[in-house]
């Protein structure tokens, strides 16, 4: 393992991830860089060893490194920074013994690159462990390590080993079969229309059995759904996967520990539920900028539309699915924000992906949904929300496991507000000129001198709810019997220009 001098390394970023691979000439490095190193102490990419005496010890420091992005073992530097140093005949028995650990003690093998440097306390033995491409990397005793700051951890978690072989490309979270399902749970009009549009032919043509036909897509085994089959075509999937929806809020202000919001929603359903409910929820909290339109037109969005539909979708397919928890949508006074469960994959980076760059993470949910949702595929989608709104934030936040997407809000000047016009019916008038207060649904009903209760929250309540004019009192629990309706700014704003 000593003396190369031409090897491919990585390059490590200040997160800890691996970005891409690059040839470098290996230069040796010198003591002076080598104490500004340990200067600045451990942390997850730098571990200091006093001395190595076991394999099956140093293995585990490998597999590690190995899991996690990669990193340098000093070996001969106490904790505490300070250089201890080898001498010869230790230099040679741990050179051995690395050797040993490093191919018979981790499976599969780890290729460490070790470079000695020399210093008036000793040798120094620098070990250069890349990050892995075959991961999980596992120890003599099957367990796997990665990096806990600058310790090490032995993972236990299913659905951290899980993401481990996802990243090898060992498994993928949208082929696992949810246990109890069945052709059963599918919306067999929905997947009936689907498959006609796709293959241009009505499914009973096809001649075979539902289950059959799911198993050819790769929607399930023949007996029970897959995740891609049930959050495509599921006619409940919360009823088995739970977490796996939308929870949408919209604060009043900068700061999601606000205790006040103006509007709330769990989404849940099929992909395409998911995706139509939560753009609806977007445009009912956003503002609607007139501009040269007409008084009573909706008015065009003040964040390009595409650029919100591109963002939504990425997070419906691109999120990972081994992780428990829901896409969260926050819209602030300044700002909209998507955050999907699972950092970016190994080999991408925000940069990366600001170029089109690209990791199918469920590649068949990707395959189909390609044709459900309005996604285009290749990478594209990013870039073309960047080109729509340049100012959107991309951040991957490994320690909590999510990726961010940041959607500035415009500023607008108080003379716009009131453009902000929505689409009114004269029912929609109607019901803002009737509200005192705030009132129930039969209050309002008796001022408007109405009876028919669906005529009422179809003609008059649902749609000022949707354009944001009115709010309820209790919006994480629309059907209480205590709800109210209040008027919002925005429907002050319409109704002072109506009059």
């Amino acid at each position: 393992m000593n003396g190369s001098i031409h090897e491919v390394v990585y390059d490590l970023n200040t997160t800890g991830l691996v970005t891409q691979p690059f040839a470098i000439e290996y230069t040796p490095m010198s003591e002076a860089e080598l104490v500004q190193i340990l200067t600045r102490g451990e942390d997850s990419r730098h571990q200091f060893k006093r001395e190595a005496h076991n394999a099956d010890s140093i293995a585990a420091e490998l597999a590690a490194f190995a899991n996690s992005g990669g990193g340098r073992l000093f070996l001969g530097v106490g904790d505490d920074g300070q250089i201890v140093g080898l001498d010869a005949a230790n230099v040679r028995r741990v050179n051995q013994l690395l050797s040993n650990a490093a191919s018979q003690h981790v499976r599969p093998p780890i290729h460490p690159i070790t470079h000695n440097v020399q210093t008036e306390h000793g040798v120094v033995m620098v070990v250069t462990v890349p990050d892995g491409l075959s991961k999980p990397y596992i120890d003599n005793h099957g367990r796997i390590w990665v990096k806990n700051g600058s310790d090490k951890r032995h993972v236990t978690a299913r659905e951290e080993i899980q993401r481990l072989f996802q990243r090898a490309g060992l498994v993928y979270a949208d082929v696992i079969p949810v246990t109890g399902t069945s052709a059963d749970d599918i919306d067999e009009k929905a997947f009936a229309a689907y498959f006609t549009r796709r293959y241009g032919q009505s499914s009973e043509v096809a001649g075979q059995p539902l289950s059959q036909l799911l198993q050819n897509l790769g929607l399930g085994d023949g007996h029970e759904l897959n995740l891609a089959g049930l959050m495509l075509f599921g006619k409940r999937p919360q009823r088995y996967r739970p977490a796996f929806e939308v929870k949408a809020v919209a604060f009043p202000g900068l700061v999601l520990h606000d205790s006040r919001y103006l509007d709330s929603e769990d989404i849940g359903g099929t992909l395409l539920e998911q995706y139509q409910r939560s753009f609806a929820f977007i445009k009912r909290n956003l503002h609607h900028i007139q501009a040269d339109r007409g008084f009573n037109t909706l008015g065009q969005l003040e964040i390009p539309e595409q650029a919100l539909e591109e963002l939504l979708v990425n997070a419906l397919i691109h999120r990972d699915y081994f992780t428990s928890a829901s896409i969260r949508l926050m819209v602030f006074a300044d700002r909209v924000e998507i955050i999907s469960p699972g950092h970016l994959p190994d080999s991408l980076s925000t940069e990366a992906i600001r170029h089109g760059a690209t990791n199918r993470r469920n590649p068949t949910l990707t395959e189909h949904a390609v044709h459900i949702l309005p996604y285009r595929g290749l990478g594209t989608g990013i870039p073309r929300a960047l080109h729509d709104w340049p100012t959107i934030e991309l951040l991957d936040e490994i320690a909590s496991n999510q990726f961010k997407v940041v959607l500035p809000r415009p500023q607008l000047p108080s003379e716009t507000t009131p453009q902000v016009t929505p689409q009114v019916t004269p029912q929609v008038g109607d019901l803002l000129a009737a509200i005192r207060g705030e009132q129930t649904r039969t209050e309002l009903m008796d001022a408007l001198q109405l009876n028919d209760r669906k005529h009422f929250r179809v003609a008059y309540l649902q749609p000022a709810l949707d354009a944001g004019l009115i709010a309820m009192t209790i919006p994480d629990k629309p059907n209480s019997r205590l709800q109210k309706y209040r008027i919002t700014e925005q429907g002050q704003a319409l109704l002072a220009k109506r009059h």
